[in-house]
């Protein structure tokens, strides 16, 4: 069972990052416009923190061990953030990282795309074991 939210993660990260490759503004500006309008921030900054507990939790049994517990932090890191913090503090930091130019949209992208990768690899996949 925990391998398939590994996947799922997994999953998220390769479509993320492949959508900051391809049309990093685009995403960047689809985005803004549901923090700005929606409420369903907090929803998602809560599903980041039980991905990054079930990250922290699987990783003793996965391939690069280190790199999960520290991804995994940082996500609760993340979505303990947003769900925690004043509004405007969020406001503050999404304003921040929607800033950015499209040269950094597309390094996330490819972290998030080798991340994916790698932890399909961890999983068994790409030949492992």
């Amino acid at each position: 069972m925990v391998a398939w939210f590994l996947m799922a993660i997994a999953g998220l990260w390769m479509a993320d990052g492949v959508a900051l490759l391809v049309a990093p503004l685009w995403v960047v500006e689809r985005m803004r416009h549901v923090v700005l309008t929606s409420t369903a921030m907090s929803t998602w900054s809560g599903v980041t923190l039980v991905a990054g507990l079930i990250l922290i939790f699987a990783s003793p049994e996965l391939d690069y061990q280190a790199l999960w517990v520290i991804m995994g932090v940082a996500m609760v890191a993340k979505g303990g953030l947003l769900l925690l913090a004043s509004d405007d503090t969020c406001q503050a930091v999404l304003r921040w990282w929607m800033s950015r130019e499209a040269v950094d949209y597309r390094f996330a992208g490819l972290v998030l795309c080798g991340l994916s990768l790698l932890l399909l690899h961890a999983l068994g996949g790409f030949g492992s074991r």
